[in-house]
């Protein structure tokens, strides 16, 4: 299959949306992203596994980073796309439409289309956002090229209503653990119950207030929430372990280390074990090119609830922010669906802010 560059950026949605790219299987859409790209002589297009790396090299005085990731989640009997015209605006149905190949077409219609900018670009599509960060692309294209994620200000497409989501929340997971004595039911006394036990860990979070701390003008609202319950032996005998995952949503002006030190001591007197964690990303309004950005979409700026790979450029000192076409409470549901004004918006307000207009 070829893809065409120039088509209309809906057309180019739903030619990427019937490429079948589930995670670790985008070498196929990979394959034709990557000869689409090379055919054109302003990019200096280079490949890294199943990532796909294109930029200007005009010698300006900024770049920027435009990123998108190139799979999707498993078929839910959503393929191939469909379009549907609608009176409030025609959509576009289809696994990725949302999550996010619309987000990719406006990034290779800029990177085929755009020769002149007034900042150079950096297009970056990638694999494996969709699993674990050991498989990511852009992981690892930190890891191994983190030359080529260098830039003043970067943009990730991901799903946002075509509206500027900034930076990003810091999550980690932690189990806290009970410990008792394990009995005969029939004899409880005789042992120590840990679920019991675990009731004193579920009060200290119903309790818990939310720190809202502003950053760049945006209040982000942290979260602290028992996210699974574990426990117990047989039915008829007093358990000896219980074991409360928890998750913390944490804002960007504090590090992993501090989240978890809070955390330790949110739960001090119980056994607290770190599974898991990942940085948030500052939302970096007060660079130049982060001002003009903003300014040339609107004005307009939330901040962003969840984590997203803008963690990643953060983690480089690179400020990022979450921008793309779709509603992300579509992203992998059956009904999967983008507004196509929303994709054409996004295009336009990007190339806009690309010519300097």
């Amino acid at each position: 299959m070829q893809l065409d560059l120039t088509t209309d950026v809906v057309a180019l949605t739903e030619q990427l949306v019937n490429i079948e790219s589930v995670s670790r299987h985008e070498q196929e859409i990979a394959d034709v992203v990557e000869t689409a790209l090379a055919a054109y002589d302003h990019l200096t297009v280079s490949r890294h596994g199943n990532t796909v790396v294109a930029r200007t090299d005009l010698g300006l005085g900024e770049r920027v980073v435009i990123a998108g990731h190139l799979d999707t989640v498993p078929l839910n009997d959503n393929l191939p796309a469909r379009y549907e015209q609608r009176p409030d605006g025609d959509v576009l149905h289809g696994l990725g439409t949302c999550d996010m190949k619309g987000g990719d077409a406006v990034i290779l219609r800029l990177a085929a289309t755009l020769t002149e900018p007034v900042r150079d670009v950096t297009y970056l599509l990638y694999d494996a956002e969709e699993i674990e960060a050991v498989h990511n692309g852009l992981n690892k294209l930190s890891q191994s090229h983190p030359e080529l994620m260098a830039a003043d200000f970067a943009i990730l497409m991901e799903p946002s209503n075509a509206g500027v989501e900034a930076g990003c929340q810091g999550t980690l997971r932690v189990e806290v653990r009970t410990t008792g004595e394990r009995a005969h039911s029939a004899r409880s006394w005789r042992g120590v119950n840990a679920v019991h036990k675990a009731g004193e860990v579920l009060r200290r979070l119903e309790a818990y207030d939310a720190r809202r701390p502003v950053i760049d003008g945006l209040e982000y609202h942290e979260g602290l929430n028992a996210v699974a319950i574990r426990g117990g032996v047989a039915g008829n005998v007093v358990p000896d372990e219980c074991v409360v995952e928890v998750n913390y949503r944490f804002a960007p002006d504090r590090s992993v280390e501090e989240a978890e030190a809070f955390v330790r001591e949110f739960f001090h007197g119980f056994d607290v074990t770190l599974t898991d964690s990942a940085p948030g990303a500052l939302p970096g309004l007060d660079r130049p090119a982060a001002k003009a950005f903003v300014e040339a979409v609107g004005g307009e700026v939330a901040p962003k609830f969840g984590w997203t790979d803008v963690a990643r450029f953060s983690a480089l000192g690179v400020p990022a922010v979450n921008f793309g076409p779709g509603d992300p409470l579509f992203a992998h549901k059956q009904d999967e669906h983008v507004p196509v004004e929303q994709i054409r918006r996004s295009e336009d307000l990007l190339r806009a802010w690309l010519e300097g207009r």
